[in-house]
């Protein structure tokens, strides 16, 4: 699928940290490498809502500054029937830490592997640890290591919507319905179409797209919105191919 690149190289400093420092319980200091996606998902808020919020007319912050987070959600609220709805924003440590308990439990409750969560999963908040029996563990031979080629790449963003996009990839995978779908464009030398990947800073995410622009160890990544695709910019970032 023909893609136009949507990158801000302004909005962001190649192989930047993403976390910054909270100045108060209401506002954030803008650090290096730090963009509005990134902090409004650390502090589990909007794009929008940041620039409403600090009176912002575009995607511009610099170093240094003060952001303020009034009517962010930075921590998730604690469910009162034990089964939590996971929300855009959220990670396991806001969500376990409003239901007082640890990561490894919250992880173990709903038998979970990594760190991954998506909007609208439902998570349980109470209950006996979901893991197999000693006994059966010990019976069955160890499971293999997964194995996985990680390589270093320049990865930019992109929408079903970009100028001259047609919404379906070259797998014909069609992000028009789906735009949270974890899809990334590659040279298909480099990332065989299909792989399952894991891109730093974006998540788990199929190899289903290419793009003329695509050549060598470059990456596109498929965001729900251009003001992501904006946000994101160009990043330096490891990408592990699973095996």
């Amino acid at each position: 699928m023909k893609k136009q690149m949507m990158a801000l190289a302004a909005t962001t400093v190649i192989g930047g940290s993403l976390f910054g420092t909270a100045a108060s319980a209401s506002s954030y200091t803008v650090q290096s490498g730090d963009t509005l996606w990134s902090i409004s998902q650390k502090n589990g808020t909007t794009v929008d809502q940041l620039k409403a919020a600090n009176g912002l007319s575009s995607n511009m912050i610099y170093a240094g500054e003060t952001i303020q987070l009034s009517g962010s959600n930075k921590t998730a609220s604690a469910s009162s029937n034990g089964t939590y709805t996971v929300k855009a924003g959220d990670t396991l440590y806001k969500i376990a830490t409003a239901h007082g308990i640890s990561v490894q439990s919250l992880k173990s409750i709903n038998g979970l592997s990594s760190n991954l969560i998506y909007p609208g999963d439902k998570l349980s908040t109470n209950g006996s640890a979901k893991a197999a029996a000693p006994t059966a563990a010990a019976a069955a031979p160890a499971a293999p290591a997964p194995q996985g080629k990680t390589l270093t790449v320049t990865a930019t963003a992109y929408t079903a919507d970009c100028a001259g996009c047609s919404g379906i990839t070259a797998t014909g995978i069609d992000l028009r319905n789906d735009r949270n779908k974890k899809v990334i464009a590659v040279d298909p030398n480099v990332i065989p179409l299909g792989s399952r990947v894991y891109v730093e800073g974006y998540g788990e995410a199929i190899a289903g797209d290419t793009g003329g622009a695509i050549k060598g160890n470059k990456i596109d990544l498929h965001v729900p919105t251009t003001d992501a695709a904006y946000s994101w910019g160009v990043r330096t970032v490891n990408v592990t191919i699973f095996y």
